[in-house]
């Protein structure tokens, strides 16, 4: 098993060439591959339930199989446990699945599993030297297909490959100065279960650190649905961290629900006062 921890940042519609064409990354040529995953759950959603996901991803010639583990994190930063191994195919590895330490992989779990949804999408990939810190950039871009209906997958994720989490904020600010982005909690995985059922579920608030993992998950649940409520959930959960927080903390939180009167909020500045908010706060909660 390795660790893998990453920050997961959502980017606005003009934000992958923004990113392109920004200075940390002008001057370096971007690996390119296209990647195509089918996702497994029982039929009641059962790894979905305890926040794991399993996956086969088609990579070139090769068919990688995947198991992650709920993260804890919060603020688009993640830490989850993740096993991957090269399988035949065409189906699950079954065996390999069984002998894996999570306890939601029970054998009657592995009889009941189906595919379930699909993210197909075109990955760029970047490598950096940031503040002593060796740190994989990966611009997603492409769709996640749930039956009939469909959602725009545009994120980044800045992975540490070795040195220290700090560095991961650092870059992310730093790409912020140019490029509509901000922090998110929800996996891939995540977005296509509540995809599939038509269901967008918020985590409860109570400390800062959960109303700005409610507040994140609800701009994530608005991206993908379009639902006013989660704009409405998102608004609000900044008002109480805003009304419970440090000095930092108010200010910040307090711009970001009065920005939030306009779907079209996201902006630089924003985007990284966000950022900046989740840095401040960055502890672990449980994550979508």
């Amino acid at each position: 098993m390795s660790q893998e921890i990453e920050l997961k940042l959502a980017l606005g519609p003009e934000g992958p060439d923004a990113l392109r064409h920004h200075p940390l990354l002008a001057d370096i040529t971007p690996g390119v591959a296209f990647l195509g995953n089918t996702y497994f759950d029982t039929p009641a959603g059962e790894l979905e339930a305890a926040r794991m996901a399993l996956r086969l991803r088609r990579l070139d010639d090769r068919l990688l199989q995947t198991v992650k583990t709920r993260g804890e994190g919060g603020g688009g930063l993640s830490r989850r446990g993740e096993w991957e191994w090269q399988v035949p195919g065409p189906g699950l590895d079954l065996a390999g699945l069984a002998g894996l330490p999570p306890a939601a992989l029970g054998r009657d779990v592995l009889e009941r599993l189906e595919a379930r949804f699909t993210t197909d999408f075109r990955r760029e990939t970047w490598q950096l030297e940031h503040r002593g810190a060796r740190i994989e950039l990966a611009l997603d871009e492409g769709e996640i297909i749930a039956g009939d209906r469909r959602v725009a997958i545009r994120e980044l994720e800045l992975e540490l490959k070795a040195g220290e989490p700090a560095a991961l904020w650092s870059l992310a600010e730093a790409l912020a100065a140019r490029v509509a982005l901000h922090p998110s909690d929800t996996s891939k995985a995540a977005r296509g279960g509540a995809l599939l059922a038509s269901e967008w579920r918020l985590p409860e608030g109570g400390s800062p650190q959960a109303w700005l993992h409610r507040a994140v998950v609800a701009l994530d649940a608005h991206a993908d649905s379009g639902r006013a409520e989660c704009h409405a959930a998102a608004r609000e959960a900044f008002r109480r961290l805003a009304a419970q927080g440090d000095t930092v903390t108010r200010e910040a939180a307090g711009a970001l629900a009065d920005a939030l009167v306009d779907d079209r909020w996201l902006t630089p500045a924003l985007g990284r006062c966000l950022l900046e908010l989740s840095h401040h706060l960055s502890g672990r909660e449980p994550l979508a």
